[in-house]
C-alpha cells in the first residue's frame, strides 16, 4: 500500500476522529527488546460485535453512504495501516462501561494458515490498557519488524519525530478548530501547523471561489504567503516546511478538513521560484472520493476534468499574484531610489544592471582625476558592470533570500560618502531638506539612516548661511 509510519498513524487517527474523540494520545515505547506503539482515544468506543466487524478486512463498501464527518473510506485503514508497521495488532475498546479486546497476530496466522482473530484471555496484560479511562479505544502495535531494524531504536525515534510533525500538519484544522481535538505524542502536545500562515497580516487572501460537482460543494481559497521581508527569520524558516517554499507551493486538498494532498499543481503549472509563495486550499466532502480518485491510504488524489478547468484559471491568477509579490519589490525599491549606484534597464525580455556613471560620488571622483585617466576610469566601471555575478546572486537569493544582505560601510567611509553626496546635491541647487530626502531614498544611506541623519545634522550646522 506504500504506507510510512506517519501515514499509517494518520489513518488510525482518522478512525478516532470519526468516533468523536476529543483527545488522542500516541504512546511509543522505543526499547529495542519490546518496542510498541499505541494510539489511545476517548471516542465512542465499540461493542464486541462492532470490534469484531472492525477487525474484518474490507468492512465497508466504499460506495456506501457515510456520515459527513466520517474520515474513513474502505474499512481497510485499521488493518492495512497497522500491518504495514507491525505483525501484531491488538484493539482494546470500551463502550458504555463494557470492555472488549481482539487481536491479529500474523505469526499465528502463518503457523496455523488460518485467519482467526484471537481474543486475549487477560485483557489487563494489554500494554497501556489501564490508561483507557471511560469509553474509547486503544490500538496497539507490537512486533514492529518494519520499524526497528539494524540501527536499533534510533531510526524509530527519528520516524516518530517526523510523524509528529506530519500529524500536526495533516490535522491542523482539528487541532485549532472550534471543536478542538487535542493530540500528543508521549505527553508532548502537537501544535497545529497552518501552511497558509492565515493569521499573519501580510498574508494575501484572494477571492474565494465555489463550485459544485454532482450537487456536492467544492470551496477554493487562494493565498499568497508573505514575502520574507515581512516575517521574522523563524517564521520564514517554519513556513518553508521540510521541502522548502518552491516544493511546497501549489494546491492543498482537504477532505472533511483533513489534509489529503499538498504541494502540487496537478500538472497545471510548473513550480518556479517566482511562484513559491502561492498556495491554494481546496475543500471537498467525503462523497467525492471516487471522483477525485483518492487512494486507500488517503495520500494521493487527482481532480476531475471539469474541476481541472476551473483550477487552471485559478492557477493562472495565482501565479501572477505570487510573481508580483516578488517582482514589485525590486523595481519599486529601485524607482524610489533617487541616487542609485546601480540602474536597471529592460530591453524587451532582457534585463540588465549597470553602474550609474552619473552618481554624484562617481561623477565628482571622475572630475577630480586628470583627463588622461578618465577613459581608464570609465573602462573600469564598465568592467565592474559586466562582471556582476548574476548566477551567484540568483542562486543565493533563490536558496536563502533572507540571508542575502548588503555590506555596511565603516563609520569613516559612511561619513566621507555622506559629505560627498550632500555637497554634490547642494551644488546642484538642492535645498537642505531636498538633499536629505534624496539621500533617504538611496543606498547605502537608507539602511544606515540613523547614522546618516546624525552626519547630515553636523553638515547642515556648518553650512554658511
Amino acid at each position: 500500500m506504500g504506507y510510512s509510519l506517519r501515514t499509517a498513524l494518520a489513518d488510525v487517527i482518522d478512525n478516532a476522529i470519526t468516533a468523536n474523540a476529543r483527545e488522542i494520545k500516541i504512546l511509543a515505547d522505543t526499547r529495542v527488546d519490546r518496542p510498541a506503539i499505541g494510539i489511545l482515544d476517548d471516542g465512542a468506543g465499540m461493542t464486541r460485535d462492532e470490534l469484531l466487524e472492525a477487525m474484518r478486512p474490507g468492512t465497508r463498501n466504499p460506495l456506501e453512504p457515510r456520515h459527513q464527518t466520517d474520515l474513513g473510506r474502505f474499512g481497510l485503514g485499521l488493518k492495512t495501516a497497522s500491518f504495514s508497521q507491525c505483525r501484531r495488532l491488538t484493539v482494546f475498546t470500551r463502550r458504555q462501561g463494557r470492555t472488549s479486546c481482539a487481536r491479529w497476530d500474523l505469526d499465528s496466522v502463518a503457523e496455523t494458515d488460518r485467519w482467526l482473530v484471537e481474543i486475549p484471555r487477560d485483557e489487563a496484560e494489554v500494554r497501556w490498557s489501564k490508561r483507557l479511562n471511560g469509553d474509547g479505544t486503544l490500538v496497539l502495535w507490537e512486533k514492529l519488524d518494519r520499524l526497528v531494524g539494524p540501527s536499533g531504536s534510533r531510526d524509530l525515534v527519528r520516524q516518530l519525530d517526523e510523524a509528529a510533525d506530519h500529524l500536526a500538519f495533516v490535522f491542523h484544522r482539528f487541532l485549532s478548530g472550534r471543536q478542538r481535538v487535542a493530540m500528543s505524542m508521549n505527553c508532548r502536545p502537537l501544535k497545529p501547523f497552518d501552511p497558509f500562515h492565515s493569521s499573519h497580516p501580510a498574508t494575501q487572501h484572494h477571492q474565494i471561489e465555489e463550485m459544485s460537482l454532482g450537487g456536492d460543494p467544492i470551496t477554493i481559497r487562494p493565498v499568497t504567503l508573505p514575502h520574507h521581508a515581512k516575517v521574522s527569520a523563524a517564521e520564514w524558516k517554519r513556513y518553508a516546511g521540510r521541502a522548502g517554499y518552491v516544493s511546497s507551493q501549489g494546491f492543498y486538498l482537504y477532505r472533511n478538513h483533513r489534509l489529503i494532498v499538498h504541494g502540487t499543481w496537478f500538472r497545471l503549472a510548473r513550480k518556479q521560484e517566482l511562484t513559491k509563495l502561492a498556495r491554494v486550499q481546496i475543500d471537498i466532502p467525503n462523497t467525492m472520493d471516487a471522483a477525485w480518485k483518492i487512494d486507500v491510504k488517503k495520500a494521493s488524489a487527482q481532480p476531475p476534468s471539469v474541476v481541472r478547468e476551473r483550477l487552471a484559471r485559478i492557477v493562472e491568477k495565482m501565479v501572477g499574484a505570487s510573481r508580483r509579490t516578488h517582482q514589485k519589490r525590486g523595481p519599486a525599491r529601485a524607482s524610489r531610489n533617487r541616487v542609485p549606484v546601480w540602474v536597471r534597464a529592460q530591453n524587451k525580455s532582457r534585463i540588465s544592471y549597470d553602474i550609474a556613471h552619473s552618481h554624484p560620488a562617481l561623477a565628482q571622483f571622475r572630475e577630480g582625476i586628470p583627463i588622461s585617466h578618465r577613459t581608464e576610469f570609465d573602462r573600469v566601471l564598465r568592467l565592474v558592470s559586466a562582471a556582476l555575478p548574476v548566477d551567484a546572486l540568483h542562486h543565493d537569493i533563490s536558496a536563502h533570500p533572507e540571508s542575502v544582505c548588503q555590506k555596511s560601510l565603516s563609520d569613516s567611509d559612511l561619513a566621507n560618502l555622506v559629505s560627498t553626496i550632500y555637497g554634490a546635491l547642494r551644488a546642484r541647487g538642492q535645498s537642505p531638506d531636498g538633499a536629505r530626502e534624496w539621500m533617504r531614498s538611496a543606498e547605502p544611506f537608507r539602511e544606515q539612516w540613523s547614522a546618516t541623519e546624525m552626519l547630515l545634522a553636523g553638515l547642515e550646522e556648518n553650512e554658511p548661511p
